[in-house]
This record gives C-alpha cells, structure tokens and sequence, in this order.
C-alpha cells in the first residue's frame, strides 16, 4: 500500500479512534457518569440500562484504542458499526438527518457507521500492528467482519435488549 494512502488511513483511524475514546470516556467519567448513562439508555428502551451503558462505553473505549493503533482493525471498526447503529437506530433517525434538529438528527452517527465500514474495508494501512503482525483482513474479509460483526451484534442486541418507550398519547394531542 501506498505511504500517502497509509498516512491517510492512519489520520482517519485515529480520528475516529479519538471521537469513540471519547465517548467512551465521557459516558463514564463526565455527566452524569455510568449511572446517569445508564438512566438515558433505560430512557430510550435499552434495559436494562446500566448495562448497556457499560456495554457501548468499553465498546467505545476498546474499538477506539484499537483503531489508534491499528489493531485488529475490521473487529475494531465493527466496535464503531455495531455502537453508531444502536444509536441510531434507539435515538436519532426519529429526529431526521440533520443533527441541529431537536433531539439530534442521525447524519453524524450515521456517517460514523459507514467511516467504520469503510474502515473495515481498507484495513490500517502499513502504519498499523495489523501490518507488523502481517493481518491481512482487508477488502471484503475486513468489510464482511465489520458489517457482520457490528450490523449483526446490533440487530441481536436490539432484539432480545431493545423495547422502545411507548408513545404518550398526551404528548400527541397537545
């Protein structure tokens, strides 16, 4: 692989690698901390809720230290997937596309789960450890473990986790 396209996997990856850290860090230690991440995803049908938040923050936390370092890099990138669609899908295509609406609409999520695929597809690049360990999971391999993985761990936790708030027909009518 090219240097310049490998510098530029590597600028993505840690990027994204930082904005999931950082989620991860944020729903445990800033807020309303692990229980108050906990109430939000009791709040939105994940039950129950702590758990889930533990589950998307040490997702969040290990995908994103993963991909910083290329490691790992399609699981890693199925990490992002599987977490951008749970939030997706719980929380913010309800809203609409653009994230300014109230409630936050879904395009940044949604954007990080196809970076995640995408991810997944390329591989890390030659400044990787999945390049010094000679991991060659790229092109579909890599896009197949990212969106089975992370699409289909997604789907599972919803169905047996997931149980949406019902609508409150007070709410409706005023």
């Amino acid at each position: 692989m090219d240097d310049g396209v490998s510098a530029g996997l590597l600028i993505l990856r840690v990027m994204v690698g930082i904005v999931m850290v950082a989620h991860g860090y944020n729903h445990i230690f800033r807020g309303g901390k692990i229980a108050g991440t906990g109430r939000w995803f009791e709040s939105l049908g994940m039950k129950p809720g702590i758990l889930h938040a533990w589950l998307a923050s040490l997702t969040e936390l290990g995908a994103g230290a993963m991909l910083i370092v290329g490691l790992l890099t399609p699981l890693a990138a199925a990490g992002v997937v599987g977490v951008m669609l749970v939030a997706l899908i719980t929380n913010h295509i309800k809203n609409g596309f653009f994230i300014f609406r109230p409630g936050e609409g879904y395009e940044y999520v949604l954007t990080l789960c196809m970076v995640g695929l995408a991810i997944g597809a390329v591989g890390a690049g030659r400044f990787s450890i999945d390049d010094a360990i000679d991991l060659g999971w790229i092109g579909w391999t890599g896009l197949l473990v990212a969106a089975i993985a992370g699409g289909g761990g997604a789907a599972l936790l919803l169905a047996v986790f997931w149980r949406p708030p019902k609508p409150d027909p007070e709410a409706a009518a005023s």
